[in-house]
């Protein structure tokens, strides 16, 4: 039974990286833009666990463990301040959001 090869994860993660890359770039809307960028963290998390395997070293697997903690995290406060932004500027429109204008 073959494996699948590395390569096909590696062209798998650069094109989800892409398009994270071109929805933070595009997009306006502060919720879209905060998705792509778990997108291009999960396209990295592939990346490590694809060479992780291919080397047969665990580390890249134990790092990933560890990078969606600290996403899983920022995850939370990234919510939290784009919840207060929308309570007060009753919109998500990264071009209507002036945070230093009163």
């Amino acid at each position: 039974m073959s494996s699948i090869p590395i390569e096909y994860y590696l062209i798998l993660s650069a094109f989800m990286f892409v398009v994270g890359v071109t929805g933070v770039l595009i997009r306006r809307n502060a919720i879209v833009v905060f998705m792509c960028i778990e997108l291009m963290l999960n396209s990295a998390n592939l990346s490590l666990v694809a060479f992780s395997s291919y080397l047969g070293n665990p580390i890249g697997q134990i790092f990933v463990f560890f990078v969606m903690t600290v996403a899983a995290a920022e995850a939370a406060v990234g919510l939290a301040i784009i919840i207060a932004v929308f309570r007060n500027k009753l919109t998500v429109n990264i071009d209507e959001i002036n945070i230093f204008r009163w």
